[in-house]
């Protein structure tokens, strides 16, 4: 059965991906297949990953929507409590969906359910690699409008795909940044905040 999935039916099935995760997980069985689907760009986590209850590409960044989020060891109240964050706009990566919970990753690793409505769609970044200057323009030369510190959080306004510059925001202040000095991100991802 696995070698019936060929180059050609892959990529007949590729724009209908998001409806045919069964078809998928076989695929990501089949060496041809797994082949067909790297040539187009796709990769395991995303060809098959899809949250249950949003529909959304999982994982995927999203941000804290409070000032204070419990990140509990479990999906439900009735979980303990392990982390109290302080930090609202904080981006984390969305690693799996439980109903109204939410699975999270912090940039240093710590994960962590939260609850759906502390959650943001809207996108956002946190300086990871000491100080960071915020440009004008897109370009290293580019007049910087701003100097941002490690820990700095703010919105994450749009990056092309495969950019190596995001257009951002950070305490009413735009400009652009180097994506690999930020977090909340995926390095090849198009991204309208």
């Amino acid at each position: 059965m696995v070698q019936i999935l060929t180059r050609q039916v892959c990529l007949a099935i590729l724009p209908l991906w998001p409806l045919a995760g069964v078809f998928f997980v076989l695929c990501g069985l089949a060496p041809g297949c797994r082949s067909a689907l790297a040539a187009e760009g796709a990769t395991p986590h995303s060809v098959f990953r899809w949250g249950t209850v949003t529909g959304q590409k999982l994982p995927h960044f999203a941000s804290f929507r409070s000032d204070i989020v419990n990140l509990r060891r479990g999906p439900g109240t009735r979980y303990p409590i392990e982390w109290v964050y302080h930090r609202r706009l904080l981006p984390v990566e969305v690693l799996r969906e439980f109903q109204n919970w939410r699975l999270v990753r912090t940039h240093e690793g710590t994960t962590g359910w939260v609850y759906h409505a502390l959650l943001s769609n809207h996108r956002s970044f946190l300086v990871t690699g000491g100080q960071v200057t915020l440009r004008h323009a897109p370009h290293p030369d580019a007049r910087a409008v701003a100097h941002l510190q490690q820990g700095v959080v703010g919105h994450l306004l749009h990056c092309a795909h495969g950019a190596a510059w995001c257009e951002a925001r950070a305490d009413g202040i735009k400009g652009y940044l180097p994506r690999v000095a930020i977090w909340g991100s995926y390095p090849d991802e198009a991204v309208d905040g």
